[in-house]
């Protein structure tokens, strides 16, 4: 008979072994476990008060109890089954969850959702935005369906795993959710009915309005405040936070000296202007300024490695490799993605990298691992028309160069007076590594290479 009852219980999907584990023993000892109490109603037959069984990988079961009666031959058994798990018995439910963050992030905020509750979503289709120390990463949808509810709030605080959202690949199960100041009303009808009827036996008496009480004399030298109600207050995102947080340690922790010098741009221009068009055409995008001062902070570097160094509490690590992190400044805060092994490319691929990072710092898809790492930066205050400034250090890294904007300034040239267009730049360093002389002999050679491009063909 129990055999009999293995085969009509494998025929509803479950495993016949298992069957015989739980008869032992009431438990399954993987997978989701479902109880069923097996009631005997005749001679002859074993009689299981308790039975686990394992639902097969992938199969979801209802969130609500259901009843499932077997009627074996010749042997009255009336198995009933009742559950309650986290899913459908069809796999209709599936949860979207934070996505791993990177090891460096435990947690994140739940900036905002996407999506509403009922709308349909696609699969991979974002539905909320995690907001993390260093990106905005996106919460997506495992399945196309419905999404049934909101696990999580907005501003709350979530780790990877955590659920934020129901969905149904059917559709089934999608509720209305009704905030509270849109909570219906009873009929107007029938709250006047529940107030008290009370007879008015003498006319309303009416009351002479009293005037406002006369606001208090300020003394000529109170300082006039402006009223609350024209401030807004609202949370410093996360990574605001963050930027925050790194540029006061750098402050703390680095001795910062910063040493400037002007450069002629005059040939880098004409150089750009003449193969502007013939670049474009071969690699398919723009010549900027960006790639030449990349390739001259690598000469830079090679030629004064100290820049390129960092202190590691009683020691100093020279670092043989050159990685050139670029300050993207974007709606919600300042980014450094990584040029990585610029040494090694020609002026295309330094574009074409760059214009792909920007396009996803800004965009808010940059991953952590574009921005890990980065052994000098260079920050281009230039593009908002900056003239001058003095650039904090991107920790751990020992120096950052400054551009700023390209102003045609009068200079003497040859003992004559020419309208040139002149550029100040700016070195700041950490002085408890690095001498006066290093920093300046740096910045000397940054300003040979771009007044004269052709000492990176000669090495010069």
């Amino acid at each position: 008979m129990l055999g009999l009852a293995r085969r009509r219980i494998a025929s509803k999907g479950y495993s016949s072994s298992i069957f015989g584990r739980a008869r032992a023993s009431g438990l399954s000892n993987t997978g989701s476990l479902v109880e069923k109490e097996i009631i005997n109603h005749s001679r002859g037959c074993a009689s299981i008060r308790s039975l686990s069984y394992l639902v097969p990988s992938g199969q979801l079961i209802h969130t609500k109890p259901m009843r499932e009666v077997f009627r074996i031959q010749n042997c009255d058994i009336a198995l009933k089954a009742w559950s309650r798990t986290f899913s459908s018995d069809s796999g209709d439910v599936v949860d979207a969850v934070v996505p791993y963050m990177g090891e460096s992030i435990t947690d994140g905020t739940l900036a905002k959702f996407l999506k509403n509750v009922g709308d349909n979503v696609t699969v991979d289709e974002p539905i909320a935005q995690v907001e993390t120390d260093k990106v905005t990463i996106d919460v997506t949808s495992p399945e196309a369906g419905v999404i049934v509810k909101f696990i999580a709030k907005e501003g709350d605080t979530v780790e990877p795993g955590a659920k934020v959202a129901v969905i149904s690949k059917s559709g089934e199960g999608v509720t209305a959710h009704v905030a509270p100041s849109q909570t219906p009303s009873p009929p107007a009808e029938k709250v006047s009915e529940e107030k008290p009827k009370t007879k008015v036996d003498a006319a309303p008496v009416k009351k002479k309005p009293q005037a406002p009480p006369p606001s208090p004399k300020r003394s000529a030298s109170e300082p006039q405040l402006p009223p609350k109600d024209r401030e807004r207050r609202i949370p410093m995102p996360r990574l605001r936070k963050r930027v925050a947080t790194r540029l006061k340690d750098s402050q703390n922790t680095f001795a910062m000296l910063t040493t400037f010098n002007e450069v002629d741009m005059t040939n880098l221009m004409k150089l750009r202007s003449d193969y502007k068009d013939a670049f474009v055409e071969k690699h398919g995008v723009k010549l900027g300024l960006m790639s030449g001062f990349v390739k001259a902070a690598v000469y830079g570097l090679q030629n004064q490695p100290i820049i390129n160094a960092v202190i590691d509490g009683d020691d100093i690590i020279y670092r043989d490799y050159i990685d050139i992190s670029v300050a993207v400044g974007t709606p919600k805060g300042l980014v450094v993605p990584v040029i990585r092994g610029p040494d090694t490319m020609n002026f295309a691929e330094i574009e074409k990298t760059i214009n792909s990072l920007a396009k996803k710092a800004n965009d808010g898809t940059i991953s952590i691992d574009e921005m890990a790492g980065g052994t000098f930066t260079i920050s281009n205050g230039g593009v908002y028309g900056s003239l001058l400034s003095t650039p904090i250090i991107n920790p751990p890294q020992s120096a950052i160069l400054g551009m700023h904007s390209i102003v045609t300034r009068p200079m003497v040239v040859g003992g004559n007076i020419v309208a040139r267009p002149m550029m100040y730049l700016a070195l700041t360093y950490d002085h408890r590594l690095i001498d006066g002389r290093e920093a300046v002999f740096f910045l000397r050679r940054i300003k040979d290479v771009i007044e004269d491009p052709r000492r990176l063909l000669l090495d010069i």
